[in-house]
């Protein structure tokens, strides 16, 4: 059941069935705070199965970390985990994909089987699709992105029997883990990055879909991380679109020509939270370096893009700020399978591993030992990282 809705007959089955039940569904939305529940540092981490302040040392469940295996063999037999990703599906070479990595980890090390659906190309179907995986049985659901978040609310209220997990949103039901990520923090390092290997003294950033909320929190930490390591440099910015307007994470055109401007005004690295647009200005940096004949700098973001990206721009790739969806959908499934579920918000930041910077290709070897002092410096509290872009 591994492949998206391999079986085109039980596909329409499903459908009958959700048309016979759609009278009796209704849906509800939730408004409630939700208590963070920050994730500790070690190779298990421990996470409190509730969104209270403070949480009982009874109702702690242990997370494993991405590169545990369970010790008890195929504890997940007779599992099917549904997960509906979000626009570009599996195959994205970014966010997406690193959702799937942690699904077949956890394949792998607990014997379960999947169910994957992906939504149509402006997304309209999310919903729909987290019902049929819920309505099919598959227990638990995930939902692979923030705008995943009113469907969840409503069809995880009419399936309180149903675990859900959403990444990059809140949603306050016992039912619902909210996984959400520090990307502030893992920003700041690659940041530092930049800020420690230009040659120009300007930077930039690419952003995806400004008026989230949620690409600020990228923009502030790289900022951030940035002038921590290089006082003195310039941070050029650019948004491809404005919320309600997701094509600025699918569009690979508008991503080089960000990126293209940006270069064109002295930023010699330029750092991308902008989806597939990155694609864009992994291309932009190539074609500037072939053109000018001096080298420029992308970076990436969600997952290791320099092992994903083509190998003509692979060397233009200096580091990516990765955002270990894989860790949190596989650290979720482990609780399931082993009866130690938890809902709430659970944060996965650098403490947790949550967060981190590639060093694929070699690129920032030289300058590992300042990045990881920062990354020490921001665990410590000595760096707190802001998670807004500073006004003005």
């Amino acid at each position: 059941m591994r492949s998206i809705m391999k079986r085109r007959g039980a596909f329409f089955a499903l459908l009958l069935v959700l048309a016979l039940v759609a009278a009796a569904c209704s849906s509800s939305d939730s408004d409630s705070d939700s208590t963070e529940t920050t994730v500790a540092a070690a190779t298990e981490t421990t996470v409190a199965a509730a969104t209270d302040t403070t949480v009982a040392a009874a109702t702690e469940t242990t997370v494993a970390a991405a590169s545990t295996t369970v010790a008890e063999s195929m504890a997940g037999e007779g599992v099917t985990v549904g997960m509906a990703y979000d626009i570009g599906g599996r195959g994205d070479k970014s966010f997406n994909d690193s959702a799937a990595a942690g699904l077949d980890k956890a394949t792998t090390d607990f014997g379960i089987e999947s169910n994957e659906l992906e939504p149509s190309g402006g997304g309209e179907n999310r919903e729909e699709n987290l019902r049929l995986l819920a309505e099919s049985g598959l227990n638990p659901v995930f939902a692979i992105g923030f705008a995943f978040a009113d469907g969840v609310a409503a069809t995880a209220a009419d399936f309180p029997d149903t675990s859900f997990a959403i990444v990059d949103s809140v949603v306050d039901l016992p039912n619902v883990a909210s996984l959400v990520f520090a990307e502030h923090e893992g920003s700041a390092l690659v940041g530092a990055a930049a800020a420690l290997k230009t040659q120009t003294g300007t930077i930039g950033f690419v952003g995806g879909v400004a008026g989230l909320g949620l690409i600020e929190k990228f923009q502030a930490g790289y900022e951030a991380g940035a002038l921590e390591a290089n006082p003195d440099v310039t941070v050029l910015v650019q948004y491809l679109t404005e919320f309600p307007d997701f094509a600025g994470f699918t569009d690979p055109a508008k991503g080089k020509e960000a990126a293209l401007a940006m270069y064109e005004e002295g930023a010699d690295v330029v750092y991308h939270a902008a989806g597939g647009s990155g694609a864009g200005v992994f291309e932009a940096a190539k074609d500037t370096s072939e053109t000018t004949g001096t080298k420029v700098w992308a970076i990436g973001v969600d997952s290791d893009q320099y092992l994903t990206a083509g190998e003509d721009v692979q060397e233009y790739i200096l580091t990516s700020m990765l955002k270990r969806v894989d860790v949190a959908v596989y650290s979720t499934i482990n609780n399931f399978v082993t009866d130690s579920q938890q809902s709430g918000v659970v944060v996965f930041d650098l403490a947790a591993d949550g967060v981190a910077y590639s060093t694929s290709g070699g690129f920032v070897d030289d300058i590992v030992d300042q990045l990881d002092a920062l990354r020490e410096s921001i665990i410590k509290g000595d760096f707190v990282v802001p998670d807004a872009p500073a006004e003005g």
